[in-house]
């Protein structure tokens, strides 16, 4: 990557805007600004997002740009994400990108959230080093779940989807019932610790190849959950760790044990984690004797480039750049909430 390439990121897909400077692989500054009136509705609420970014972008690009100890003219070419997200989010977003672009007369890259996600592993970082293709990539998050075969920085296969819920949003619901707060999937991480894996079973999907459904376990966790409340109204109290426990365990061994049939069929030696969910401490450390187990190199990104960044968004960006795949004069391109991979 051209060290002389600097890059400004823009991400905004969801309720976090985020802005980031890179040069070449090098992150000079990745600004995030968070948005809690959510957690008061137990979930994002599209118009509350929205807003929230049209206040915060200016503010946050600013910062990161002082953050990184550049001036904009300094600033070689500007990534946005595109889509997949919330489609008034992702407005807010590209309409500032756009906008900055053509005011810094600067060329235009739109970017894929989801490959964002997976190229974040290429970012420069002197503790861990960047997968080596083939790899495979388990991505999760509140939204997608899925298995990608990388074959390379332009070639990326999904050989494995969730056909109804993501593993983060059953993180979060479960954590609803529980009484928890939003996002819940960091609490319920945080209360397993103290917890008991073995303590509830819940009802494990079946389905077929690398697929993945998590609408069948959601169900079997609120039914344990009600009927328990109903004979005990203390139930969740004195259970808390343990049901916390017992939560993340399904939902883990669900993840990984696709991995490992994924690994299994593509002969592939390289596993890789990205998204939102691959902060949670469980899945990386079962990952890691998964991997000991098939003798695989594993990746797993720092905690900063796990939920929605920017820096990820310049990576992707900066590699999209590099191998001539953008239309920089294309003003017209519309944000996706959609976006297909």
């Amino acid at each position: 990557m051209d060290k002389k390439l600097i890059v400004l990121g823009i991400e905004s897909s969801c309720d976090d805007t985020s802005a980031a400077i890179l040069k070449g692989s090098n992150v000079l500054s990745n600004i995030i600004s968070s948005q809690d009136i959510h957690k008061q509705y137990g979930g994002v609420v599209p118009e509350l997002a929205s807003r929230a970014h049209q206040q915060n972008i200016i503010p946050v690009v600013d910062t990161a740009i002082k953050s990184a100890k550049i001036n904009r003219s300094d600033i070689d070419f500007i990534a946005y994400t595109k889509g997949p997200g919330l489609l008034g989010s992702l407005l807010v977003g590209s309409s500032f990108a756009k906008s900055f672009s053509y005011s810094l007369r600067r060329p235009l890259v739109s970017v894929n959230h989801m490959k964002a996600h997976i190229l974040a592993h290429f970012i420069e970082d002197e503790k861990n080093s960047s997968p080596d293709f083939p790899f495979i990539c388990l991505t999760v998050s509140g939204g997608h779940t899925q298995i990608v075969l990388v074959n390379s920085f332009t070639e990326m296969k999904i050989i494995g989807t969730t056909l109804d819920d993501a593993a983060g949003e059953a993180f979060d619901k479960s954590a609803k019932v529980l009484g928890l707060d939003y996002p819940g999937g960091p609490l319920i991480d945080k209360f397993s610790k103290s917890g008991n894996i073995n303590a509830f079973t819940f009802g494990k999907p079946k389905i077929k190849e690398l697929d993945f459904s998590f609408s069948g376990l959601k169900t079997s966790i609120m039914n344990k959950i009600n009927s328990s409340l109903m004979t005990n109204s203390k139930f969740i109290d004195e259970n808390l760790n343990d049901l916390c426990a017992s939560i993340q365990h399904s939902i883990i061994r669900i993840l990984l044990d696709k991995v490992e049939k994924a690994i299994i069929k593509t002969k592939v030696k390289s596993v890789a984690i990205a998204g939102g969910v691959s902060a949670n401490s469980y899945l990386r450390s079962e990952l890691v004797l998964l991997s000991k187990k098939l003798n695989l190199n594993v990746h797993i990104p720092k905690f900063e480039y796990c939920t929605d960044n920017a820096a990820m968004i310049a990576m992707a960006g900066a590699i999209k750049y590099k191998y001539g795949k953008i239309n920089s004069d294309d003003y017209s391109e519309q944000a996706s909430a959609r976006l297909s991979f």
